[in-house]
């Protein structure tokens, strides 16, 4: 079956289990071992997330060097409290670094944190750390997820400074859409905080715990989506500002002044971008701020998106231009490279000899007048050839149609310019399979980004979608039945197999079925140019992956990072 895994445990944040709205502890990253049994026994509970009633139980008693179902070798403790513990692994199978939490099977919160496990590893969202495996075994419940050696944590970018405007906006971008479509899918984080949020080596947002790590600790919340979009705005408040958007210092950063309530972030530091500065006000507008321009409040992550689409797009900053050293003389100076240096308190000079004029001896006379012969030679040669071509007629055939001239020096009229086709709209195309294959991000298929991808879920066992279908795709509506002379696709990953599928030049609608187009061109690589033997003439075209490449994690995913159409 289809291997939709995304999410892990952020369980290193080891802050108290208050909303982000109150008070917020201390998040670690997931390479510093750190036990906080005592902070969070003694964190009051508020707005009733940790459910009440639950005693203190003890974490299972393991050790550095136990393994796991013969294959998850633990290498160190991250986190131990609360009945619970988080393990730096490794997966000796397939020979990688993944992270592993534990907790007795008889815990009190052991069957809500596998079946959040569970429900976020069909996500299939790369946007979310993964979930590798979720398991009951020998009086233990362990889930494994992967491990991001490479990878920067939020709390980490925050001690350096205030992010740029253009980090900023990416930052609350990336997060909004990613928790948007966890949200479609039912499943909510709870716990989004600095520690929760990575940032890749390529500049993109990954966010770990989701749903997992509120069931290890027993929360819930009446409004999910208004405390993840809350979370949100407070990220993006400490990205503006470097200051925690409450009265409580937490996550290495200082809180507000108390008693002054939620102020503005431009009005915390000076140069904020506008903006920004109202889009985090409107994401924390329940917790007493007010948006700017009477604009209404952000209570969702989808309605957070739509506001970030809605700003103009921040550019990031042109780099700065540094000038070259100034150029320094050397000692190997023409006139000085070579002769003896003169030595002061000498008495004499010697001369330095001049060199004979060139080509003055007998031997350089007559090669003098060698080479004046064979230019007279060859430019009497040279003469006579043009002349000769200028008298004679040409007398090959001339090919009508191709080589003729059109009176008056107009140019062919049957080559015709090659020009791009822009793609008016896109959307996945899965009707071999569950219909749905990540429709959130088909606009970075051709967006002009290079660095921007859509992706395939990811499938397990085999390249040709682990067997469960032929294919899957995206499909291109042009506006207009026009004339498809090329189909530029560019992979990332690795090489991929693709069909071009144009339907009929009569199609009435966007056609739902693979039989209503007809395969024009197939091709594999990262850069794979699909033309057409004849000029096709069509409003859908479908760019259809038929062989995946496969990950690092083992799986196989297709990812697009650019789709062009010319004619």
């Amino acid at each position: 079956m289809a291997e939709r895994s995304t999410a892990a445990v952020d369980v290193a944040d080891n802050s108290g289990d208050d909303p982000l709205t109150a008070q917020a502890g201390k998040a670690t990253t997931d390479g510093a071992a750190e036990s906080q049994d005592s902070a969070e026994k003694t964190a009051p509970d508020t707005n009733g997330e940790r459910q009440g009633g639950e005693t203190a139980i003890a974490t299972p008693e393991l050790h550095s060097g136990h393994k796991l179902a013969r294959r998850y070798r633990l290498e160190e403790c991250v986190t131990r409290l609360d009945g619970f513990s988080s393990w730096r692994a490794v997966d000796e199978k397939l020979r990688r670094a993944v992270g592993v939490h534990l907790l007795p099977a008889d815990h009190p919160r052991a069957r809500s944190v596998l079946a959040a496990a569970r429900s976020s590893a069909l996500l299939g969202d790369p946007r979310f750390v993964q979930v590798l495996d979720a398991v009951e075994e020998n009086d233990l419940v362990y889930v494994v997820h992967e491990w991001l050696p490479d990878a920067t944590e939020l709390t980490a970018l925050l001690a350096m400074g205030p992010m740029e405007p253009h980090d900023a906006y990416q930052l609350v971008d990336q997060l909004s859409q990613a928790m948007a479509a966890a949200h479609r899918e039912g499943l909510a984080h709870l716990r989004l905080t600095p520690g929760a949020v990575l940032r890749s080596s390529t500049g993109q947002y990954r966010i770990r715990g989701l749903a997992v790590n509120a069931a290890l600790r027993g929360i819930t919340a009446d409004g999910p989506q208004r405390t993840d979009t809350e979370a949100i705005g407070a990220l993006l408040y400490a990205a503006l500002t470097q200051r925690w958007p409450y009265e409580n210092d937490a996550y290495g950063l200082s809180g507000l002044p108390k008693g002054v309530g939620l102020i503005a972030p431009d009005q915390v530091r000076a140069g904020v971008h506008r903006g920004l500065s109202e889009l985090a006000m409107r994401a924390l507008v329940n917790d007493g701020a007010t948006a700017s321009r009477q604009e209404p409040p952000c209570t969702t992550p989808e309605e957070l998106a739509k506001a970030v689409a809605a700003m103009p797009r921040i550019r990031p900053p042109e780099p700065s231009f540094t000038s070259p050293p100034d150029y320094q003389r050397t000692t190997y100076q023409q006139g000085t490279y070579g002769r003896p240096a003169h030595r002061p308190g000498s008495a004499t000079t010697q001369a330095v000899p001049t060199p004979p004029a060139p080509l003055q001896s007998r031997t350089g006379r007559v090669l003098k007048w060698a080479v004046a012969s064979l230019l007279i030679a060859a430019l009497g040669l040279g003469s006579w050839q043009i002349a000769d071509k200028l008298i004679k007629p040409d007398n090959k055939p001339v090919d009508p149609g191709t080589t003729q001239s059109n009176p008056g020096g107009e140019k062919n009229p049957d080559v015709k310019p090659v020009k791009p086709i822009p793609i008016v709209a896109a959307r996945d195309f899965d009707p071999l399979g569950d219909q749905s294959e990540k429709p959130d991000g088909i606009r970075n298929s051709y967006d002009g980004n290079p660095s921007t991808f859509w992706n395939t879920d990811g499938y397990i066992r085999s390249s040709d979608f682990g067997g469960l279908k032929s294919g899957v795709g995206i499909m291109l509506d042009l506006g207009q039945v026009q004339q498809v002379g090329s189909v530029n696709v560019s992979f990332l990953g690795g090489d991929t197999s693709v069909e071009l599928r144009a339907a009929s030049e009569s199609a009435p609608a966007q056609p739902t079925t693979l039989d209503a187009f007809t395969k024009v061109a197939q091709g594999t690589g990262t850069n794979v140019s699909l033309k057409p033997k004849k000029p096709v003439q069509s409003r859908y075209v479908l760019v259809w992956l038929t062989n995946l490449p496969q990950t690092s994690e083992g799986n196989f995913r297709g990812k697009i990072s650019e789709i062009k159409i010319t004619s």
